[in-house]
């Protein structure tokens, strides 16, 4: 699904990203770990072609910076911490602009899809009933919900995602990943992620990519990334030792 090869992200004389390489398989969800300034956010940015870099990222075998526009929007859909949001659409009418790219031209409506589409994304994320809602008047999850239909309403194959469980109470952070994980699960389809919350790595993902300070520790399966030893190096802590405690107070 997704190649990189060597990604350096520079932003003056600092190195933000330095030479990272990983593979993203069908079906895999990759998530991307590590402390503060580590440069997950930085990877997405750049996988986005938002900030220049050096290396490669291959789509299905070919060359992302070589695709259009339209062509990388309909094969990824990203979903960011934070929404810009100035005007006052309706959930559907944001929703709606998922399908930009798979529409015939500028100020085109042909999309014959697209109304089955958004209502399914509506209905996956719940919000459904939110549909001739004003988005300036949505609490930060509901936002959030908002923007990850719009995301599904573009039926990508990759769903590249930052922090998705940003705003979400409990029982919402549940249900959007446990869509996400359906999700991937489907023929043709792969999830990246940037994720803080390491418990929620470990139950969802698949694959992990450990940074720190724009360095590689460990990439390969979750529970292999994820060890002891791996996160008490990068975290300066006992990282299992603090989590542990933290259960004792459930039980």
């Amino acid at each position: 699904m997704l190649q990189a090869e060597q990604i350096t992200v520079r932003y003056g004389t600092r190195t933000a990203l330095d030479s990272l390489s990983f593979t993203l398989e069908e079906n895999q969800w990759l998530m991307l770990v590590g402390p503060n300034g580590a440069g997950k956010s930085t990877l997405i940015r750049a996988l986005a072609q938002n900030v220049p870099y050096t290396g490669i990222f291959t789509l299905q075998g070919h060359p992302l910076n070589a695709m259009k526009p339209a062509e990388r929007a309909r094969r990824i859909g990203f979903l960011s911490q934070q929404h810009s949001v100035q005007y006052a659409y309706t959930v559907e009418e944001i929703v709606r602009l998922g399908r930009y790219a798979h529409t015939r031209g500028f100020l085109s409506h042909r999309d014959a899809d697209g109304d089955a589409a958004v209502a399914h994304a509506l209905e996956l994320t719940g919000m459904e009933g939110y549909r001739h809602t004003n988005i300036l008047t949505l609490s930060g999850g509901e936002l959030q919900r908002a923007f990850l239909a719009q995301v599904f309403a573009q039926q990508p194959d990759l769903l590249v995602l930052d922090e998705p469980a940003n705003h979400l109470d409990l029982p919402y952070q549940q249900r959007i990943f446990d869509l996400i994980d359906s999700w991937r699960e489907q023929p043709g389809h792969a999830v990246l992620s940037v994720v803080h919350d390491l418990g929620l790595a470990l139950r969802y993902g698949t694959h992990a990519v450990l940074l720190d300070d724009g360095h590689c520790v460990s990439c390969g399966k979750c529970a292999d990334v994820l060890a002891r030893e791996n996160l008490s190096k990068v975290y300066r802590m006992d990282v299992y030792g603090w989590m542990r405690e933290q259960l004792k107070l459930w039980e």
